[in-house]
């Protein structure tokens, strides 16, 4: 938002992943929440249990180079790389905290 650009980008190139000749907001939106949803629920499944802050950073940083630069689509790669990187590196540390703070339990 703050630069200008659209800011459902990022969910209507995910939505086009199984839509690819739609171009009309709504279905793309509702298509990509199940396309965010699994692969959210996969790459949190390969982050280690203790990774925490830095390791889940890391793991962020791989998971966006795989990601953006090796499987995903051309409308996914148009949009601006810098904000998807840190979009990948939050996650990860998202994830790394979580996954630790479960794994002190015994969860």
């Amino acid at each position: 938002m703050v630069s200008g650009g659209d800011p459902l980008a990022a969910a209507k190139a995910a939505g086009a992943i199984v839509l690819p000749g739609e171009r009309r907001t709504f279905p793309l939106l509702i298509a990509a929440f199940p396309v965010h949803v699994g692969v959210s629920l996969f790459w949190a499944s390969v982050i280690p249990r203790r990774a925490g802050v830095v390791g889940g950073a890391v793991c962020g940083l791989a998971i966006a180079a795989l990601d953006l630069g090796v499987l995903a689509p051309e409308r996914v790669r148009a949009l601006p790389t810098w904000p998807q990187v840190a979009d990948h590196v939050a996650f990860g540390v998202v994830v790394g905290v979580a996954l630790r703070s479960c794994g002190g339990r015994g969860a």
